[in-house]
């Protein structure tokens, strides 16, 4: 699945009434990004307009294999095509990064989420939105959450943690079957409240906000240095000099 698809996924019924219901979900988890370098991996522009408004800095980047568009529409361009374990930025410049339609499309998890730990600031929050491999929209090519490789929870906690990353927030999104019919898109709202108050754990994305983890080191195990005592050369020898009349 490339952009395009994408895309067209996201102009349809279905996809509008999936952004609402993910967006919902998002809301809490973005803050205040006042002043702050926002970076979108995978797809993510459907979710990054608005809390991007008050962003020092917004990026959007998007996977080699799936192809680019242009972002934000009438204004320049802040979208590259990059590939995903070699994200062209310096160490701990990004202080949010928002991954979805990403880490389950790579052939290189492991390797995505180290490169996206090395981007990450110390302070920065990682926010991933993942197929759940038990929901119903895993099962389901009509959607995107349908390719690539869902995950479940544990799944997903073992991969960040293999990453240096610490989960602090866990929610779950998208309880309605993925149908474009029109009594199921105008009950998506109420699908959602039953689905979160009687089965989470059978939602169609998981909805993880992880930190970076930045180890200390201790200096009382330093070793110690062997500096060399340099004495002068003719300290060791009786040198007699020559008088000179």
């Amino acid at each position: 699945m490339d952009v395009a698809d994408l895309r067209e996924f996201y102009t349809s019924r279905l996809g509008q009434a999936t952004r609402r219901l993910i967006a919902h979900r998002l809301r809490d988890r973005f803050g205040d990004l006042t002043g702050a370098t926002v970076l979108g991996l995978g797809f993510a522009t459907p979710y990054l307009d608005y809390p991007a408004d008050g962003a020092e800095r917004s990026l959007v980047f998007m996977m080699a294999q799936r192809g680019v568009l242009h972002w934000p529409e009438g204004q320049p361009n802040a979208a590259a095509l990059v590939e995903e374990c070699e994200l062209p930025l310096l160490e701990s410049t990004v202080d949010f990064a928002l991954v979805i339609h990403g880490l389950e499309l790579t052939d290189q998890p492991t390797e995505m989420l180290q490169e996206i730990w090395r981007v990450m600031s110390p302070q920065g929050r990682l926010v991933m939105v993942v197929p759940n491999r038990r929901g119903l929209w895993a099962r389901s090519d009509a959607t995107p959450f349908g390719y690539g490789q869902p995950y479940s929870r544990s799944q997903l906690q073992q991969s960040l943690k293999e990453a240096k990353f610490s989960p602090v927030g866990w929610s779950q999104a998208l309880f309605m079957p993925p149908s474009e019919r029109g009594l199921m898109l105008k009950s998506a709202a109420a699908w959602e409240r039953l689905g979160l108050k009687t089965s989470p754990a059978f939602s169609g994305v998981i909805i993880v906000e992880a930190v970076k983890q930045v180890y200390a080191v201790s200096t009382r195990k330093r070793s110690r240095r062997m500096l060399p005592r340099l004495r002068p050369a003719l300290a060791s020898f009786d040198v007699k000099l020559p008088r000179f009349k």
